[in-house]
């Protein structure tokens, strides 16, 4: 690789390294940030919301079947006018419409007769399956519960019912009533808050069966068929809020819990971090490509000045920087080359030693602004009448060198005599300087035993018998 190309090599690399460092670090900076914000603000906080939702949908009907447990009209009802079961079902619909719960029910203890809004509907036998939860209702001490149960008086889906117990003054149970929400209801309620926040919220008993869950994500029935909660079952299902971190597979999860005394159920919200962190991860995407992009910008940038300067410095390095052709060390590889080649080829090859006539003179007349116009124009001449498998340098000062590369003597002879000609009757040279410039030459064709060295030689020394001789000539040797 050339050392150009190592440059720009190592400066990608460099940049790359740098570009990815910097985007790494920020994206862990980042999401560090976003866990610590999930763990400490958007958690709690989202917990309270639906912890205050929930105290609308689903606490409130729990504190109006408190009330109409409590509700004397109801108890002096069940005592004394259970046979007028239109003013029931009024009181019924009234409390159904102004809550706007799906159902409100009251069963009574003595006839056991279940009325609703739409008065009496049956006559529960505790040997009925569908009636089941009436008798073991009243088998334990709690006052109310939540029961989720089918009823086909009402809906053929599944209903949560918040069922209270009602005592008379002396403490005997005298009813049971209640409210009804429809479960798709409450799912649909659960699914907002899946959709809204990113949590994903259950409510389990003490027993840790799952009361209310999203249907369509929640299939287990108890924390005890949750493997990774399991063992967190004790923390879950006491009364103190905490937090919990989980692993599932190759996924995180966060637990928030939080105890609900009205429904007497444990609240879980669980986060996905993935799904709070996936920002962080566009954004690192996002910045890598960014960072990338730049860094190729740059590196095609450095790619390209350092190719422009380098081409500079081969130019400026194998060339005459005032007359623009070949200089004398470049001129002497590729004759080297050409001599190597006629070792094989035997192929005619010829050398023209050209030198300006009295240029010293002219420099000093003229100055050297005028003698630098004269040396670009002859360079000019010379290297317009060769052809481009010859060779054209300047040797130093006001003299050149030619080869002739495939040319015989007669031909070299031929092309040197036009050079001297089109020289001497220029007519720019003349618009430069008033008087005639002309040029002697020295020309030789290379033997077999010539070196480098020698063929330059005889190629100046041939040149300068043509100065002695008079100059603006061609001399041969």
């Amino acid at each position: 690789m050339k050392s150009k190309y190592k440059v720009v090599f190592f400066i990608t690399i460099l940049l790359v390294i740098l570009s990815l460092s910097i985007s790494t670090v920020n994206y862990y900076v980042s999401l560090e940030s976003a866990q610590k914000h999930l763990k400490n603000q958007s958690l709690p906080l989202s917990l309270d919301n639906i912890y205050s939702d929930i105290q609308k949908h689903i606490i409130q009907p729990y504190l109006v079947s408190s009330m109409m447990a409590n509700d004397t009209f109801l108890q002096d009802w069940l005592v004394n006018e259970e046979h007028n079961v239109n003013k029931i079902s009024r009181y019924l619909e009234n409390i159904k419409n102004k809550y706007h719960m799906f159902n409100a029910f009251l069963v009574s203890e003595k006839t056991k007769k279940y009325y609703t809004q739409n008065g009496f509907l049956e006559v529960l036998n505790k040997n009925k399956a569908s009636n089941k939860w009436y008798y073991n209702f009243l088998s334990t001490e709690k006052k109310h519960e939540i029961n989720l149960d089918f009823n086909k008086y009402l809906s053929n889906n599944l209903i949560m019912f918040i069922n209270y117990k009602i005592l008379d003054k002396d403490l005997n149970l005298i009813g049971v009533t209640g409210l009804a929400l429809k479960i798709s209801y409450i799912d649909d309620l659960l699914k907002k808050f899946r959709k809204k926040h990113n949590f994903i919220v259950t409510f389990y008993n003490s027993q840790g069966d799952v009361v209310l869950a999203e249907r369509e994500i929640t299939k287990e029935k108890n924390i005890n068929e949750i493997v990774e909660l399991k063992k967190y079952k004790d923390l879950i299902l006491s009364k103190k809020s905490v937090l919990l971190e989980y692993s599932k597979g190759l996924e995180q999860y966060i637990l928030n819990t939080k105890y609900i005394p009205e429904l007497d159920l444990y609240l879980t919200v669980k986060a996905n971090l993935e799904d709070f962190t996936y920002d962080v991860k566009k954004i690192l995407f996002f910045n890598l490509f960014v960072s990338l992009l730049i860094t190729f910008i740059i590196a095609t940038i450095i790619y390209f000045i350092i190719k422009n300067y380098s081409n500079k410095l081969e130019f400026l390095s194998n060339n005459d920087a005032l007359t623009n052709v070949s200089n004398r060390r470049d001129f002497e590889e590729k004759l080297n080359y050409h001599l190597n080649i006629f070792k094989r080829r035997k192929n005619d090859i010829s050398l023209v030693f050209i030198d300006i006539d009295n240029f010293k003179d002219l420099n000093d007349k003229y100055g050297h602004e005028i003698g630098d116009r004269v040396l670009k124009r002859v360079a000019e001449i010379l290297k317009s009448e060769i052809r481009k498998t010859d060779l054209l340098a300047r040797w130093g000062g006001e003299e050149f060198i030619i080869t002739l590369v495939d040319s015989n003597l007669e031909s070299s002879k031929k092309i040197t005599e036009k050079l001297r000609v089109l020289i001497q009757t220029d007519i720019k040279l003349k618009e430069i300087i008033s008087q005639e410039i002309s040029a002697s030459f020295g020309l030789t064709l290379l033997e077999e035993s010539d070196s480098l060295e020698k063929l330059i030689a005889r190629a100046d020394e041939a040149m300068y018998k043509a100065k002695d001789n008079g100059k603006n000539q061609v001399c041969i040797l």
